[in-house]
């Protein structure tokens, strides 16, 4: 009796082995993955903390949309990964239906901080119609931050 309760009592003991050794890398992965996802939270949470612009006017002069932002913050921006939204249209700022110039340099992505960018738009890329004190435009940052402001009409 001695000897069956000791062989049986080593062959739980190294079916928890074995069942931990299975058990820990999992358990250990979970862990990694959940705190590398808090940590994203996390630092996406600060950038929008750290995101602050303004747009400052957005004018229509036939047959060319402008829309001027001021970038208020303390974290640069990347000019192409902005949206704007003209009436209920999509534009992509850094696609071929908007041309970009940031402080007046064309040849630049990076909006940093005290800085202007410009978002130039042609009317021939819009489907929506540009009126004055109808049309609303939005301007949206990478990180969800945004401002609005309605169009004003120079010509038309």
């Amino acid at each position: 009796m001695g000897v069956s309760v000791s062989a049986s009592t080593a062959i739980i003991v190294a079916g928890l082995f074995f069942a931990f050794t299975a058990f820990y890398p999992v358990a250990a992965n979970s862990f990694d993955r959940v705190t590398d996802a808090q940590h994203g939270i996390q630092e996406r949470s600060l950038e929008q903390q750290n995101t602050e612009f303004a747009v400052t006017n957005a004018t229509y002069d036939d047959p060319t949309l402008t829309v001027n932002a001021t970038n208020d913050g303390s974290v640069g921006l990347v000019a192409s990964d902005a949206t704007l939204v003209v009436g209920n249209e999509y534009v992509d700022v850094g696609g071929s239906n908007a041309s970009t110039t940031v402080d007046g340099d064309a040849d630049t992505d990076l909006w940093l901080g005290g800085e202007e960018l410009t978002v130039t738009v042609d009317e021939g890329d819009l489907t929506t119609n540009v009126a004055a004190g109808e049309t609303r435009v939005v301007l949206v940052a990478e990180s969800g931050v945004r401002d609005a402001t309605t169009v004003t009409v120079v010509s038309g």
